[in-house]
């Protein structure tokens, strides 16, 4: 019998599509721009992506209950 080698290597993004970042913080797509406070990164030539490492953060943040809210930042602006 022979024998057959299978290497398969998955490979994760670090930047991700709008999509790709709702379904990383396990958020629906229509939720995740209201609810997730990290701003895409506007790469040349493409569409805008999320960074895995602000989202990490991001999630870290609302773990330790760092992670502010709309009326938080709306009232450091005055």
């Amino acid at each position: 019998m022979a024998n057959a080698m299978l290497n398969i290597r998955i490979v994760q993004p670090r930047m991700m599509s709008i999509k790709q970042a709702a379904d990383y913080v396990g958020l629906p797509l229509r939720r995740f721009p209201r609810i997730c406070t990290v701003r895409p990164v506007a790469l040349p030539e493409s569409e805008e992506r999320y960074d895995i490492r602000d989202l990490d953060q991001w999630i870290d943040q609302i773990k330790v209950g760092g992670a502010d809210t709309d009326a938080d930042i709306l009232g450091r602006l005055g």
